[in-house]
């Protein structure tokens, strides 16, 4: 059988591999010189999909080949076994269409310890021009917030109430309230603002790349998946790529980048000769240059999902539970672009240190008016919230390696979740908060109503995604040295293939230059990897971190220690207050 020819696109200043939300910038940018011309790839297909833009469709897009690489990670040996959803976008806007649209800069020591380690211009000064250039906030602008940008950032479209006794009983133990979570401190407890406009979801492709579709030195190719770098010698020359299933390839004249997030970079790169020697000799790769940091130094936020029932107040549960309620959700959405389906999957944050000798935040909540088992489930039948708490800063490191020379096969996935000896943030006291916050967590039920060590529910599907992050309904934090730029800024490879998406710890994205919003945060820790002894400190073997099958909490629990022991007594107090007088 005779191979199809392969097509020729030419030649152009910059070839940009991934229309995500590091690309969709760049495309934009890179375009504005007319005398620079640009090609663009996206392996997904165009943002034409309706649920993309609803906000709630991230239930919809998320696992969905349509809009989704549908990643996996490998079995885990943390979290017993199992293997967790990786949510990827895979579609024009990448992960910007099917992700939580939260925006958060993330915290100004982080970008300062980046400059520190050898990264010039990566300091919080040196890149709050590029958040303020490319914001329209509408809040107008300010000394840290821009107007009249691309990228709209607006506040949430609705209200409930047991959000706002959270907010107040979180303040009560000492955790401040924030209206402003960007302006490089994020330490406290307030709504997220989200990208939307006008109850709709705003993603890269809308702002940055639809606006200049029409820019004649502009090509945008979807269906088009990167196969191979092409190099002569240890130059990027080219990229090889299936366009509607037929073998093409383009010229890159000025550079080659690779936009394609924290599991394509790597993936790429590694198709292409660069990376691990021995990882590629046993898959038949020719070596085009030894580089044996791609891939690894994965790290992954780990997030624990807690919900709790309630009594004497209004949650989301009911309402979609309810065919009156799922009928004037949708009424309320069409008229006014309101209410639960203009919500993002986390309302209310909250940013806290485990004890005060931390200097920044290292512990992040997410709290929804809802509970579910699993996000492709219906809400519990009864009213309840969620609490959910993530590890900002995890000392386990994973990897990112091909298992195939096949460009069409998923990599393996490790991020190593929960496989250093230390508890996270690394103090000792850390853990101890969790009998304390247990009992007054349970003290807090008991006194609306629900018996004290009384689970949510039993079915194994809440304690199988008990300890997946952000219970895949964000595409994950994570962020990966993929050997172009090392956490200490060691010259990149002698290819000119750079990776100016979420590998680099930034973002122009999450820029991918630092829009800011969760699928561009992978910045939040940009340490070294290092070795633990997995038997803990002590030599002896360290406590299992999450349930074993068929172990039960007594006290309902999902696991997982928070600081701020008495938060449970002042959501009691607060929900008193506000709701008991009815």
């Amino acid at each position: 059988m005779v191979a199809p020819a392969i097509k020729d696109f030419g030649s152009f200043d910059y070839v940009i591999v991934g229309a995500g939300s590091a690309g969709c910038v760049l495309a934009n940018r890179l375009s504005a010189d007319q005398h620079a011309s640009v090609l663009l790839l996206e392996a997904g297909g165009k943002d034409n999909y309706l649920w993309i833009h609803i906000p709630i469709g991230y239930l919809y897009t998320q696992n969905n080949p349509r809009t989704d690489w549908c990643f996996k990670t490998e079995p885990e040996a943390g979290l017993n076994g199992r293997a967790l959803n990786y949510p990827r976008g895979r579609v024009l806007g990448g992960c910007s269409s099917i992700n939580g649209m939260i925006y958060m800069r993330g915290q100004a020591r982080d970008y300062d310890q980046w400059r520190q380690m050898g990264n010039p211009g990566w300091a919080w000064d040196d890149v709050l021009p590029y958040f303020k250039r490319s914001e329209d906030q509408v809040r107008g602008a300010d000394e840290f917030h821009g107007a009249g940008g691309e990228w709209r950032v607006e506040e949430m479209r609705l209200s409930w109430e047991i959000l706002d006794a959270f907010r107040a009983a979180a303040a009560e133990v000492g955790i401040r309230n924030c209206d402003d979570f960007n302006r490089g401190d994020n330490e406290g407890c307030g709504y997220f603002q989200v990208n939307q406009k006008r109850g709709v979801r705003w993603s890269t492709a809308k702002a940055f790349l639809k606006p200049v579709r029409g820019r004649e030195n502009l090509t945008v190719l979807t269906r088009a998946q990167a196969t191979r770098i092409r190099c002569e010698g240890r130059r990027a020359v080219g990229i090889e790529f299936s366009h509607d299933g037929r073998p093409a390839y383009a010229v890159a004249r000025g550079e080659l980048i690779l936009a394609t997030g924290s599991v394509g970079s790597p993936q790429l790169l590694q198709l292409s000769g660069i990376g691990p020697g021995a990882l590629l000799q046993a898959h038949g790769i020719p070596l085009v240059h030894e580089l044996g940091g791609v891939g690894e130094n994965l790290q992954d936020h780990l997030q624990i999902r807690m919900a709790y029932k309630v009594k004497h107040t209004r949650t989301l549960n009911e309402q979609a539970n309810s065919l009156f309620g799922r009928a004037w959700m949708g009424i309320e959405y069409l008229l006014f672009r309101r209410g639960p389906l203009a919500m993002a999957p986390s309302q209310l944050g909250g940013f806290a240190k485990s004890d005060a000798s931390r200097e920044t935040p290292n512990l992040e909540y997410h709290i929804q008016p809802l509970s579910l088992d699993r996000f492709d489930e219906p809400p519990h039948p009864f009213p309840a919230f969620t609490a959910s708490v993530c590890n900002l800063r995890p000392e386990s490191r994973g990897f990112v390696r091909i298992k195939s020379a096949d460009a069409k096969a998923h990599p393996a996935i490790q991020p190593n979740y929960l496989a250093s000896a230390r508890p996270p943030g690394g103090g000792d006291g850390d853990a101890a908060h969790a009998p304390h916050l247990r009992s007054t967590r349970a003290r807090a039920l008991r006194a609306r109503g629900v018996p004290a060590g009384q689970p949510i529910r039993e079915r194994r599907g809440a304690r199988a995604r008990g300890g997946q992050h952000r219970d895949d309904h964000l595409p994950p934090r994570r962020h990966l040295q993929d050997g172009a730029r090392s956490a200490r800024g060691r010259r990149r490879a002698p290819a000119r293939a750079r990776d100016r998406g979420p590998a680099r710890g930034r973002r122009l994205d999450h820029a991918d230059h630092h829009l800011g919003q969760h699928q561009f945060a992978r910045h939040h820790d940009r340490g070294e990897s290092r070795g633990h002894d997995p038997r803990g400190a002590q030599g002896a073997p360290s406590p299992n971190p999450l349930p074993l099958k068929g172990e039960r909490d007594t006290k309902g629990w999902r696991g997982g220690a928070e600081p701020y022991p008495q938060l449970g007594e002042g959501i009691r107090r607060a929900l008193r207050c506000s709701l008991c007088s009815r």
